[in-house]
C-alpha cells in the first residue's frame, strides 16, 4: 500500500529497483527470515523490525538479484544511516558477512516450506491438493507475473490492436487460450499503453478474462438479458460482461461503496456506463436488494484466499492465515445459496475464485449441488485446465495464467 507513495519520492531510474526490492521481499520473506534467524544471537525487538527488513533486503540482493556481493553488502550497510540507529550498522554488516560465509549450510538447514518461501500450512495444503503440481506451483508463484491486456472487442479486434502496439514499439503476443488477451513482453505504466484512457484495452489476467467468456458462451438466450455480477469490484469482469453482452444490462453488486466507485471509473473509461448499473448491498441479504425478477446469468466471483494470484500479490503468503479458510468457505457457500435464488429458471450461474484450494472450490460446489437437485453442472473446456468433478481448475503453472477455478451451473426450468 505504501509503494505508490514511495515511488513518488525516488528518481525515475530508481523506481524499478525499489519495486523489485519490495516485491522480492514479500515473495521471499519466509525464506529470508529462516536464513537470517540463525545468524542473530538474540531476536530483535518489535520496534527494530526496520533493521530486520533491511537485513532481509541485503540477503535478497545476495540471493536473487544478480548483484555483486560487495555492492549488495555495502549499499545495505550504508542504508542503515537512514534508520537513525547507529548500532544497526555493525549488526547488519556482521549478519551479511556471516551469511556469505555460511550460505551453503544455512540453505541446507531450511525446511521444505522455507525453501519455497511458503507458510507451512499453505505449503502442506497445496501438496495435499496438488501433489503432482505442487513444486511447479511454488516455483511459479514466486515469479513475476506478466502484464496481460484485454482488448475491447467493441472498438477493434485483437489483431488490429496488436498492430497499434507494434507501431508504438511495444512487444506483445496473443494469449494461448483467452481470445481477447495480449501478453506484454514487459510490464509498463498504463499511461504508455496506446489509447488506454479511451477504453481501447483493460489490464486483466487471462484466467480472469475466462470467467466472463465462459458465462457468455453458455448463454444462448436472445438478448437483451438481465445479468448480475456479484462481488463486482473493481470492475474488470463487469466491464468484460458489458463488452460481450452488448445488448443486455449488467447489474454490478458489491458490499463496498468505495470499491464500487472503481467499477464506475472502469465502465466510464470504456464507455459502457449505459449498460451497467451499480448497487451497494450485501449479496447474501437478498431481500434488501433484489426486486424479485430472475437474472438470466449470474457471475459469482467469490471472495477467496487468493492463492491462485500469489505471483501478483505475494503479500498473501504473509497475511493469509489458515483459520481464514473456514470463514471464507462459509462466506462462499452463503453467497452461492443466496444468489441461486435470484437466478431465473434455465439461467446460468458461474462460480469462480482465484484460489487453488479444493476446500474453496470443488468442495463448495459439490456440497451445494447435493442440496439443490435443480442445479446441474455444465461442461466447460479450457486448454490446460484440470477437469474436476464439478468444474475446471487452472493452476499458476500454465504459461501466462493465474490460478482460477470455474464451475458453471444451470437451473432447471
Amino acid at each position: 500500500a505504501l509503494l505508490p507513495v514511495a515511488e513518488k519520492q525516488v528518481a525515475d531510474d530508481e523506481r524499478s529497483l525499489l519495486k523489485a526490492l519490495c516485491f522480492g521481499l514479500a515473495r521471499h520473506s519466509i525464506r529470508l527470515q529462516a536464513l537470517i534467524d540463525p545468524l542473530l544471537q538474540k531476536k530483535l525487538k518489535a520496534k527494530d523490525l526496520d533493521v530486520f527488513c533491511l537485513m532481509q533486503i541485503g540477503v535478497l540482493q545476495l540471493e536473487t538479484m544478480n548483484m555483486p556481493d560487495h555492492a549488495a553488502v555495502n549499499t545495505t550497510v550504508a542504508a542503515t544511516k537512514a534508520l537513525n540507529k547507529p548500532w544497526a550498522k555493525g549488526l547488519v554488516n556482521a549478519v551479511l558477512r556471516n551469511y556469505q560465509r555460511q550460505r551453503d549450510s544455512l540453505i541446507e538447514q531450511l525446511c521444505d516450506s522455507e525453501k519455497v518461501a511458503f507458510p507451512a500450512w499453505l505449503h502442506d495444503q497445496v501438496k495435499k491438493d496438488w501433489p503432482s503440481q505442487a513444486l511447479s506451483i511454488f516455483e511459479q508463484s514466486n515469479l513475476q507475473a506478466p502484464m496481460v491486456l484485454r482488448v475491447n472487442s467493441l472498438l477493434h479486434t485483437r489483431d488490429e490492436y496488436m498492430k497499434t502496439l507494434k507501431s508504438a514499439g511495444i512487444v506483445a503476443k496473443d494469449h494461448a487460450f483467452a481470445s481477447q488477451a495480449l501478453v506484454l513482453e514487459e510490464a509498463m505504466d498504463v499511461k504508455r499503453i496506446p489509447f488506454f484512457s479511451h477504453g481501447a484495452v483493460s489490464v486483466q489476467d487471462a484466467a480472469a478474462q475466462m470467467a466472463s467468456s465462459l458465462l457468455h458462451s453458455a448463454v444462448t438466450k436472445e438478448q437483451p438479458l438481465r445479468i448480475l455480477d456479484a462481488c463486482a469490484a473493481p470492475g474488470g469482469k463487469t466491464s468484460h460482461l458489458a463488452e460481450l453482452f452488448g445488448q443486455s444490462h449488467i447489474t454490478a453488486l458489491d458490499v463496498s461503496l468505495e470499491r464500487l466507485r472503481r467499477v464506475d471509473e472502469t465502465v466510464q473509461r470504456l464507455g459502457l456506463q449505459e449498460r451497467v448499473s451499480t448497487l451497494t448491498a450485501d449479496a447474501v441479504d437478498v431481500k434488501k436488494w433484489w426486486d424479485g425478477r430472475g437474472f438470466d446469468a449470474v457471475l459469482l466471483d467469490a471472495p477467496c484466499s487468493g492463492t491462485g494470484v500469489i505471483r501478483r500479490h505475494p503479500d498473501i503468503k504473509l497475511l493469509r492465515r489458515e483459520s481464514d479458510i473456514k470463514t471464507l468457505v462459509e462466506t462462499q457457500s452463503a453467497l452461492l445459496e443466496a444468489l441461486w435464488q435470484t437466478l431465473a429458471p434455465s439461467g446460468f450461474l458461474l462460480y469462480a475464485t482465484c484460489s487453488i484450494l479444493k476446500s474453496e472450490n470443488v468442495e463448495v460446489v459439490e456440497k451445494f449441488c447435493l442440496s439443490r437437485p435443480e442445479a446441474t453442472v455444465e461442461m466447460v473446456s479450457i486448454p490446460g485446465a484440470i477437469a474436476e468433478s464439478v468444474g475446471q481448475q487452472l493452476l499458476p503453472v500454465m504459461e501466462q495464467s493465474d490460478g482460477f477455478f470455474y464451475a458453471l451451473l444451470k437451473k432447471s426450468a
